[in-house]
């Protein structure tokens, strides 16, 4: 099979174009032929050494994608050959709560991702592809959107009339955008980019703010809600703007930590913490429980992701590179097949 594999990870030219031995399954897993893959932030930082320690120079890179199944091992039932099939990329994380060992299976870190033509997956993992929903709406939904859901839902716990903050315009801010939409919820966004709060209410955004011109966003917010604040903050930037998401909270609020973010700003009022019983919580990812209930939404409200472009495979070098140039508004793809 054609793939590419992650190469001395000094930069995107590392990224290096080979040939395998197609996989073959072994007991209790599957073969799926790659359809559409995504590109997300972290493959870049993988590629450049900077998303901890360097990986396998022969390791295949990517963690999101949608295939099909053409293979499966001794044991398998739960699929079939024709069967479409995504999964969450810490694929020994089924259910439950979260533990350490997520991080010992993550496929395109620890084990072969999807930039190649077939990957081998433990059945467990998979989680199959109604009929009624496309490779695009459905190969996006494994690290932004899950990670997204997993904020918005599982955390927050969202209810129609709840607000939700999301900071930025990136992958899992977009996401929380639409997850909360079709909750009923109404959504606050920030950026420093007039015309990506634009694109945002487009989207279905009831506030936006430009935190370049009101640094103090927070106050900005409670002044839109009628001091009420934010129900659940899906928070990005790290310190540098943890105290200000407290600050934007509402009394009871959950502010849902997904990124690392800036390590530089002031520590957080604790006493605005406890005054407002606020929740605190960081999450990586999600279950494969989490993605099925996130498919199923997909589905019964027809939420469809916003795709900026999609690359032939012959030029995922191309496709990483125009990611990192930041012109894109919405998913990065390659077709594959």
């Amino acid at each position: 099979m054609k793939a590419y594999q992650l190469g001395a990870q000094t930069g995107l030219a590392s990224l290096t174009p080979v040939t395998r031995h197609d996989p073959v399954p072994g007991p209790g897993e599957a073969v799926l032929k790659v359809r559409l893959v995504c590109l997300n932030n972290r493959d870049i930082q993988v590629l450049e050494g900077r998303y901890g320690a360097k990986k396998a120079e022969d390791r295949i890179p990517l963690s999101e994608g949608v295939g099909e199944v053409v293979a499966v091992g001794e044991g398998v039932a739960a699929v079939a050959p024709g069967d479409r099939a995504i999964f969450a990329h810490f694929a020994a994380w089924t259910d439950g709560a979260f533990g350490f060992f997520a991080f010992a299976q993550d496929y395109g870190i620890t084990h072969d991702g999807w930039l190649a033509e077939y990957i081998r997956v433990p059945v467990a993992a998979l989680v199959k592809v109604p009929d009624g929903l496309s490779d695009e709406q459905v190969a996006p939904l494994s690290a932004s959107a899950l990670t997204a859901w997993h904020a918005v839902v599982e955390v927050g716990q969202v209810k129609a009339g709840d607000v939700v903050l999301a900071l930025g315009t990136g992958g899992v801010a977009i996401w929380a955008l639409k997850i909360a939409k079709a909750a009923g919820a109404r959504v606050a966004i920030t950026s420093s980019s007039d015309e990506k709060l634009a694109q945002a209410r487009a989207l279905g955004a009831d506030i936006t703010i430009n935190y370049a011109k009101h640094p103090d966003w927070e106050a900005e917010l409670l002044r839109e809600t009628g001091e009420a604040g934010a129900d659940i903050v899906v928070e990005t930037g790290g310190q540098g703007t943890l105290t200000r998401s407290i600050g934007a909270a509402a009394v009871n609020g959950r502010i849902v930590l997904v990124a690392v973010g800036s390590a530089e700003g002031p520590l957080p009022n604790y006493g605005t913490i406890i005054g407002k019983n606020l929740v605190i919580k960081g999450i990586a990812a999600g279950s494969r429980a989490m993605l099925a209930r996130l498919v199923r939404a997909v589905a019964l409200h027809g939420i469809q992701p916003e795709i900026d472009r999609v690359f032939p495979f012959d030029q995922a070098r191309e496709a990483l590179d125009y990611l990192k140039s930041g012109s894109h508004v919405g998913k990065v793809m390659i077709r594959v097949d």
